[in-house]
């Protein structure tokens, strides 16, 4: 299958979308939010899969994800009249480098010190990613993510 086909980025997506909704389940977000956090999480998972397809590299197509998830989080945030942290923290969840880090302690454990160190390095620089992400977006002021109303 093509990696930029609609079928594998429509069904990334909804991975990704279902994945984020149940992490969210387990933290105890509040229902009326489920949809919000789910449509964050497969927001920024959906520009990570175009960046990596367009020839990104994994760290600039985290760093371009959070830069969109962690924008839409302070758009839900306004929206929603709810803490930025309940779409970010949840949304973020499909970006974490999870599996690096297993990977990083399993060359580790088996003596691949260079492989460990290749997995690790890669690891902390999608980390650092994605910390930048946040920070840039979320020191933006307020206005650029709020939609004034007509007639307040």
């Amino acid at each position: 299958m093509n990696e930029l086909s609609p079928l594998h980025l429509l069904l990334q997506t909804a991975v990704a979308f279902a994945s984020t909704i149940a992490f969210a389940v387990i933290f105890h977000t509040p229902r009326r939010e489920l949809l919000y956090t789910g449509l964050t999480g497969g927001a920024g998972w959906l520009v990570y899969l175009l960046s990596m397809g367009l020839g990104g590299g994994v760290v600039a197509a985290s760093f371009l994800a959070t830069l969109a998830l962690t924008a839409l989080s302070r758009m839900f945030s306004f929206a929603r009249k709810a803490p930025v942290t309940v779409f970010l923290i949840c949304g973020i969840f499909p970006l974490v480098p999870g599996a690096g880090i297993y990977y990083t302690g399993y060359y580790f454990f088996m003596g691949s010190n260079a492989q460990a160190l290749d997995k690790g390095l890669e690891t902390i620089k999608i980390a650092v990613a994605i910390a930048l992400g946040i920070g840039f977006v979320l020191s933006l002021p307020q206005v650029l993510f709020s939609f004034k109303r007509k007639g307040r």
